[in-house]
Formats: structure tokens, C-alpha cells, sequence
């Protein structure tokens, strides 16, 4: 628990000193923001501070945080490296540069932004990645709180197992139509605090009775004789796994939503930082629920997660069992509403963001609910298409996790390139988003090498190609530096 503590100080500290310290390299200023400049009164809308910072926390939370961390703690206490220092120095970095990027430029979303510092291609080949990605975002989206709810409830006109899941996914998806469709502050902005505030008071009580159990898991200094639950090597499978609660690509189509809602360029801080800081502090607090689970004496009863083998197939189950066990069945039944709720307000901004970047691309204004609709009926269509594959297919979900945490991964890899160019094109210290961008790089790379799903070489032969991913990268972009410096 030294380690946990120690880890949970370090992410505050690093909100207040290495946050303030990143501020100030993108020194915010007194302009008008998009939301006073292009107010439409449907997604340019002046918000409350602390009503834009509940929407992005919610928004970038999901069950990244939640199931990642479960999955991620099969690596032992090594995940808390990756998640502190992850959080601190790559994915609060990449949330609040890219947000207030974002602001800078009218409120533009991710592709137009990378696009605008890494060429007209990579802007095509990054619009049609992003909405993929949000597309499997939403599928995700929405059969893991359905999951969760058919476990805790199931209608009685339901006998089977696949029926109550069903119900829950119709109208899980039903609510995401109606917040995609409508403008941000009828659903989003109204039902969001409440859902916010049922994950804060998951993750709190499950730090009150981290304090109380005072587990007996190891030490992060214990790691290296740490026997992982896992045959997959730390490297590059646990930056993978755990990527919301690190950092994730997803964010930064997720940030536009709120640079469009901000009144003052200084309120990018605490809302943008500040919400990655708090998605870290959730998936500390998981990772280290889930290696008591693994590590500790199990409670009679957990034979079916002890060890790891289910929890690392079937987190939904075990969120679902701990969230009761612990909490009692008033405190379980906000936490699962939190648990729920991420995952939902992830996927309804998801395909927001999905709409708002199609309608960019081909220039479809989005006052009208008709015009929204054009873009709305054939984007959900593909959804669904998707999700029902997800359900025929045994490992769809594990397959499509998969492929949601590499994508995500690689989308993060090109917004900090975009970053990091901006920076040196301001004449500002780039060196805090190149050795992210250099080291996402060499993860995603290598995950593709070695992962049986993708090319599945074999770890040495991976491992190099990853190197040499890594020296291009590094060649490409000190070429380049050279090259706008003699220019």
C-alpha cells in the first residue's frame, strides 16, 4: 500500500507543479474563445467551469480507467509507474496541449488539427482513423454497461442471457441517438453532474476501504519478483492495456466538445489537466482494488477471480462483485451507477464527436436537426452493424478491446507529433511532448510487430523492428527541425 500512497501524491503534485509548468508554456491568454466567437446555441455554448470539467472527465473516463486498470494490474505494481508517470507527463500533456489547441483554432477537431501540422494526408488518413475509432467507442460503449446492468437487473420478459443484455444495449443506444442528435446542454450538460458524481463516489469509497483492508499487495520496489498474471511481456502490452487512465488518443477527440464551451482560455487547466489527473487517480484506485483480488487472500467466495484468470476476461464481473461486496447494496448501487455511467457518457460524446467531424469534412452545417441527421442515420447504421458482429462473435469484445487500446495508442502517437511540431513552430520547449511522441511510437510499433492479432512476430524480431520505428521517428523529425531552421 506504500507504493499505492506514494503514487496517488505524485499524480496532485504533478497536477499542481508539472500542470502549472505546462500552462505556462502554452501561456493561455485573454482572446475570445470559440464558444463567445461562433455561438450556435447547439455545440458553441458557454459553459459553467465546473459543469465543462464533470462533461470532460466523463467524456475521457469510459471504463478505460476501470476495465483497463483490472486488466493492466495482471502486471503487477508495475502499472503504477506506467499509470503515474503516464499520466502525468504524456496524457495530461497530450489532453491539455490538444484542448487548448483546440481553442486556439476555432474549436477545431482532432483531424483538422493534425492535419493543419502534419500535412493534408495525414489529416485524410487521421478523419477517416478517428471515426473508426469513436465507431468502435461507441460498440464498446455500450455493451460493457449493458453487461453490467443485465447482471444486476434482468427485465422478466427476458429468460436468456443474451436477452437481458439485449434490452439494456436497445436503450443504452436508444439515449445515445437522442444526445447525439440534440444540442450539448439539453441531456449532456443536465444529467452529466449526476453521473459524475456517482464515479467520484466509487472511486472514493473504494480508497476508504483501500485504507481500511490495507491489503497485502506488493511493492512497487518488489515488482521484478513479482510473478505477473500473465504470459504477455510488460513491454509493450501493459502501455496498451492501460490507456485511458495513461493516456489515449480518444481524448483529444473528446477535448474539441469543450473548447467549444469555455469562456476564458485560462479554465484549459483544470479541465483538461486537472480531468486526466482525476482519470488517473480512478485508475490507480482500480488497478490496486483488482491486485487485491489478485495478490491478497481472496474473500471466500472469489474463487472464480482469484488468480486473475477470469478478472483478466470478464472485468464487467468482477466490477460488478467487488462494487457489492464492498460497499454494501446502497453504496454498490451508486458505485455501479458510476461504473455504468462512464461508459455511457463516453460513448454518447463519442458519436458526437463522430458527427461533428464528419460534418467538417463535407461541410455540412449543423444547426438543423435534419442536417444533423444526414450524418447521424448512416453513422449509426455502421454502429450497429458493428456491435451485432460484437455479439456473434465469442471474442469479439477481447478482439475489439484489443484493437480500441492499439488504435487508441496510435491516435495519441499522432496528436503529440502535431504537438510537438506546433511547439517548435512557437519556439517553445517541445522536448515535453517529443519523448512521448518517441516513446508511443516505439509501444504502438512494437505492438503491431508482436501482437498475435496483428503481424505476431516473433518478441525478438519485434523488439527490433520496434528500434528501427524508433530511429525513423527520431531521423524524420530532428531532419525536418534542421530543415525549418536553415529554411
Amino acid at each position: 500500500m506504500i507504493s499505492f500512497v506514494i503514487s496517488l501524491v505524485a499524480l496532485v503534485l504533478g497536477y499542481l507543479l508539472y500542470g502549472k509548468f505546462v500552462e505556462r508554456v502554452f501561456g493561455p491568454d485573454d482572446r475570445p474563445t470559440p464558444a463567445v466567437a461562433k455561438a450556435d446555441g447547439v455545440d458553441f455554448i458557454v459553459l459553467p467551469s465546473w459543469k465543462i470539467f464533470m462533461i470532460q472527465f466523463l467524456n475521457i473516463a469510459g471504463t478505460g480507467p476501470i476495465f483497463g486498470a483490472i486488466m493492466g494490474a495482471k502486471f503487477g505494481p508495475s502499472a503504477y509507474l506506467w499509470i503515474v508517470l503516464g499520466c502525468i507527463f504524456a496524457g495530461a500533456v497530450h489532453d491539455y496541449l490538444s484542448g487548448m489547441l483546440s481553442v486556439r483554432l476555432g474549436g477545431a477537431n482532432q483531424p483538422e488539427i493534425i492535419g493543419r501540422y502534419l500535412g493534408k494526408t495525414t489529416k485524410q488518413v487521421m478523419l477517416i482513423f478517428s471515426v473508426f475509432l469513436l465507431m468502435m467507442v461507441g460498440a464498446v460503449f455500450v455493451f460493457s454497461p449493458a453487461k453490467i446492468l443485465g447482471d444486476m437487473w434482468e427485465p422478466a420478459v427476458f429468460t436468456e442471457n443474451v436477452g437481458k443484455y439485449i434490452f439494456w444495449i436497445c436503450i443504452i443506444f436508444l439515449y445515445y441517438i437522442i444526445a447525439t442528435l440534440l444540442p450539448i446542454d439539453k441531456i449532456i450538460g443536465k444529467v452529466y453532474p449526476l453521473f459524475a458524481f456517482s464515479l467520484l463516489f466509487m472511486a472514493a469509497a473504494l480508497l476508504i476501504m483501500l485504507l481500511i483492508k490495507r491489503p497485502d499487495i506488493p511493492e512497487l520496489w518488489e515488482g521484478l519478483s513479482t510473478e505477473p498474471l500473465t504470459a504477455n511481456n510488460i513491454f509493450p502490452y501493459l502501455f496498451i492495456t492501460i490507456a485511458c487512465g495513461a493516456i489515449s488518443g480518444f481524448h483529444a477527440t473528446q477535448s474539441p466538445l469543450m473548447a467549444r464551451c469555455m469562456k476564458k482560455e485560462k479554465m484549459g487547466r483544470p479541465i483538461f489537466y486537472g480531468a486526466m489527473i482525476t482519470e488517473g487517480i480512478v485508475a490507480l484506485i482500480w488497478a490496486t482494488v483488482a491486485m487485491y483480488f489478485f495478490y491478497d487472500n481472496p474473500t471466500p467466495g472469489y474463487e472464480q477471480i482469484a488468480g486473475g484468470a477470469k478478472a483478466i476476461n470478464d472485468a464487467p464481473s468482477v466490477v460488478n462483485i467487488i462494487c457489492n461486496d464492498w460497499l454494501g447494496v446502497v453504496g454498490g448501487i451508486l458505485a455501479l451507477l458510476g461504473v455504468v455511467a462512464a461508459p455511457i457518457t463516453s460513448g454518447d460524446t463519442a458519436f458526437r464527436s463522430a458527427r461533428l467531424i464528419i460534418a467538417d469534412f463535407v461541410r455540412l452545417e449543423q444547426r438543423t436537426i435534419r442536417k444533423r441527421l444526414y450524418v447521424c442515420i448512416p453513422m449509426f447504421a455502421a454502429a450497429v452493424a458493428l456491435l451485432i458482429w460484437q455479439m456473434n462473435d465469442k471474442e469479439g469484445f477481447n478482439m475489439l478491446w484489443s484493437w480500441f487500446g492499439w488504435s487508441n495508442q496510435t491516435l495519441s502517437v499522432f496528436m503529440l507529433w502535431a504537438i510537438t511540431v506546433f511547439l517548435v513552430q512557437q519556439h517553445k520547449p517541445f522536448i515535453i511532448t517529443l519523448v512521448p511522441a518517441l516513446f508511443m511510437t516505439t509501444v504502438c510499433s512494437t505492438f503491431l510487430f508482436v501482437s498475435p492479432q496483428a503481424l505476431g512476430l516473433e518478441q525478438t524480431i519485434g523488439y527490433i523492428l520496434g528500434a528501427v520505428a524508433l530511429v525513423i521517428a527520431l531521423v524524420w523529425f530532428f531532419a525536418w527541425y534542421r530543415k525549418i531552421h536553415n529554411a
